[in-house]
């Protein structure tokens, strides 16, 4: 978990995202984005709360994540007990911005927590305490999830999706992935292209022989790597190919993809 408040943090736009999450901070409304893991998602809310100039706590889900995680606890402290609270619960009592990735891998006691927060109550109750907290002005809930990656027992409920506005992301098109990838890593445009035409070769895979393809974050890793003088299959092979799979075969195959991308 962690509270940042930064200069803004580059972010290249591929719609009118920015809008929609500026507008839903105005309202009030919380805020569902989805898509696959290392597309952005993270970046655009770190890049969104820079810009509105708002504290940002962001909280890695997990599966031991836990309603006490969010809201605090009683700790002991110089022997004496005391109450702590949690990121969820300074946000609101700060009105910020409150990011929780990979939702649905939180335990299900998470979600009815967040459910008065995501109405025209948005208020947390804090039981330990006693206390009600209304959530001030300025304060907004943010959570993502990876739709592509859930298994039966660790899937949204309509009934918390639907209180959520949402936007979809997806990984970017050729020319901004470009853009973004040479911008992140100093390498320049003409051998970025070259990854970025085998991450869209590699992430036609997914599915079949990978569970997820290759991220955008992947890709900036290995032309970082290349940047600073790295030889492209020795980057290739430690930020793509070891990355994403520990399958012999599927590690044979990626190599002979990046033979015929780079000749």
């Amino acid at each position: 978990m962690k509270d940042t408040v930064t200069d803004i943090p580059h972010y290249h736009p591929s719609g009118l995202e920015c809008d929609l999450f500026q507008s839903a901070h105005t309202n009030g409304l919380p805020l569902l984005l989805k898509g696959p893991t290392g597309c952005g998602k993270t970046r655009f809310v770190e890049h969104m709360a820079a810009k509105l100039g708002r504290k940002l706590y962001t909280v890695a889900c997990h599966d031991d994540l836990s309603a006490a995680d969010l809201i605090g606890r009683f700790l002991l402290k110089g022997g004496q007990t005391v109450w702590v609270d949690g990121p969820l619960t300074r946000a609101v009592r700060e009105g910020a911005i409150c990011y929780l990735d990979e939702i649905v891998e939180a335990r299900k006691d998470v979600t009815v927590v967040l459910h008065p927060l995501t109405d025209n109550r948005r208020t947390l109750m804090i039981d330990r305490t006693g206390e009600e907290l209304s959530a001030p002005e300025g304060f907004m809930l943010v959570a993502s999830y990876n739709p592509g990656y859930q298994n039966v027992l660790k899937r949204m409920k309509p009934s918390t999706r639907q209180r959520f506005l949402s936007i979809t992301f997806d990984f970017p098109k050729p020319d901004l992935e470009i853009a973004m990838v040479a911008q992140e890593s100093g390498l320049d445009e003409k051998r970025v292209a070259s990854l970025v035409r085998l991450g869209g070769h590699i992430r036609t895979l997914s599915g079949m022989d990978l569970e997820e393809g290759v991220s955008t974050r992947l890709l900036i890793y290995a032309a970082t790597l290349m940047a600073n003088g790295m030889g492209v299959t020795h980057a290739i092979e430690a930020a793509i190919i070891e990355p994403l799979s520990d399958d012999k075969d599927v590690q044979t195959a990626l190599r002979d993809l990046v033979a015929t991308v780079y000749g």
